[in-house]
């Protein structure tokens, strides 16, 4: 089977036949026809020959840094759910947490297909390099470049609006856990807002009182450890990511702090794992699958030659109490 014999048996030009499987405008008697031929036939019009004729694959290049991040998963989930709505395929890269391996993606999607999401940790001289030279658009998840399409979150007061909530809770021996701050977004202005809610709360000092980790219940673990040793116990530990509050709640609890009734743990993410802890664990809900969802559909408008689609959107975030979802 061809466009001409689907055309022929529909009762329409080779013209609509195309446009249909284009996703073009046809009257919705002629859609109707096509639809019904291509049914009883199981015909699938060949994506190679479409990609020569079109040079688009109908596939969006997804770049992520670790699917074991929590927050990954649900951004994807958000991302694949859209482009099986917009009749997308989507191939993806996953780096390992290197952000070095990045521009090399950004190469390689750049030749296969239509359009990339970012989910970024770092955006530096390099990536800003390979992202003016894209031929394909483009949209970035979790950072707030300037003069790039995106979908961020306000890193600096969702971090404000958490560490206020634990010196609400009358403590004032706090411990800042936080992420590389090469990262501008969870890394810098997660560091920021809790700086702010500190000065602002009138403990100027605690402001210093923070050390950087990587993102894993091993290594929050072990910067809790060190933070003990430097700080002595405190009363409350704000951390940048619910993966390092589960290993700042091991280790409090290994050494026998009790949680939360002698140090109060806060992690960002609202994670399965912090659920699981089966302690009273404060949390930050970022909307996760959402802004997968709303890059998808900005990158898919984007393909397609869209002009109206906007540049920058931030989404909401919202504290959860231990027991609420």
């Amino acid at each position: 089977m061809n466009i001409a014999e689907i055309a022929k048996l529909a009762g329409v030009s080779s013209a609509a036949v195309s446009r249909y499987f284009n996703n073009g405008y046809i009257s919705e008697a002629k859609k109707e026809a096509i639809r019904k031929v291509v049914e009883e036939t199981g015909y699938h019009p060949s994506m190679q020959a479409q990609t020569l004729r079109t040079r688009k694959t109908k596939l969006a290049g997804v770049i992520a840094p670790k699917m074991s991040f929590d927050h990954v998963g649900k951004i994807i989930d958000g991302i694949h759910m859209q482009f099986e709505e917009d009749n997308y395929g989507m191939l993806l890269a996953v780096t390992g947490d290197e952000p070095e391996k990045e521009p090399y993606y950004l190469d390689e999607f750049d030749k296969r297909a239509d359009g990339v999401i970012l989910i970024s940790t770092v955006i530096t001289p390099e990536h800003r390099k390979k992202i003016r030279n894209l031929s394909v658009p483009i949209v970035m998840i979790g950072q707030h470049p300037e003069g790039y399409p995106c979908v961020y979150y306000d890193d600096c007061r969702a971090t404000y609006d958490l560490t206020r909530k634990v010196l609400q809770k009358e403590r004032s021996r706090l411990v800042f856990l936080g992420i590389q701050l090469q990262d501008p977004a969870a890394g810098r202005e997660r560091l920021r807002g809790y700086e702010q809610a500190v000065r602002d709360a009138g403990f100027p000092e605690l402001a210093e009182r923070y050390l950087v980790s990587p993102v894993s219940v091993e290594a929050g673990a072990e910067k809790m450890n060190k933070a003990l040793d430097l700080f002595g116990v405190p009363d409350g530990v704000v951390c940048a990511a619910d993966e390092i509050a589960a290993g700042a709640l091991r280790c409090l609890l290994d050494h026998g702090i009790r949680v939360p009734e002698d140090t109060v743990v806060a992690g960002q993410g609202d994670s399965e794992l912090i659920r699981a802890a089966g302690h009273d664990i404060l949390t930050v809900h970022y909307s996760y699958e959402r802004s997968g969802e709303l890059a998808a559909r900005m990158l898919v408008r984007m393909m397609k030659g869209g002009q109206d689609v906007p540049q920058e959107v931030m989404l909401p975030h919202h504290l959860v109490e231990p027991g609420q979802s």
